[in-house]
């Protein structure tokens, strides 16, 4: 398989996954900031069951294919290639551990509130969250741009 095919599949799969932190960035984050108790949880609620329900393949798809690239790349482990497909690679993990043991656990915590029924210190829960994903957004927009870079400068 070529080089270029497997950067192609990674560099698409892992668009979806960066879109969501430049939604975020652009005009989501702000958007939630402005919501009300109620509407916030009502929309973070709806906006977690959706994105447990079929998010993981994006994952997994991004995961695999950068898996293939870092693999079919380290025949050349010095090449422009293969490090930023490493660089990709660790971005991901990091991706993927900040949201499973950071973004979850708090998602957990705002599924269990009704809309009617928050506590009082939801604001403080809800920057929690944002603090978590700001960090996810550097993860992948870095991965990205690291791929990004590589597909256009690091193959033949």
């Amino acid at each position: 398989m070529s080089i270029k095919i497997v950067f192609s599949i990674t560099l698409f799969a892992y668009a979806m996954i960066v879109s969501q932190a430049f939604m975020y960035l652009l005009s989501l984050k702000q958007v939630q900031l402005n919501l009300g108790s109620a509407s916030y949880t009502e929309i973070r609620q709806l906006t977690d069951m959706s994105m447990r329900a079929s998010f993981k393949y994006v994952i997994y798809a991004a995961l695999l294919a950068n898996l293939l690239l870092v693999f079919f790349t380290a025949k050349q482990p010095g090449s422009f290639a293969f490090i930023t497909a490493l660089i990709g690679l660790l971005a991901l993990v990091a991706e993927i551990l900040l949201t499973l043991k950071g973004n979850l656990p708090v998602n957990d915590v705002i599924n269990s509130w009704t809309p009617g029924q928050v506590p009082a210190n939801w604001e403080s829960i809800r920057d929690k969250w944002f603090n978590i994903f700001q960090y996810r957004q550097i993860a992948s927009i870095s991965g990205f741009a690291s791929l990004l870079i590589g597909a256009i400068f690091g193959t033949k």
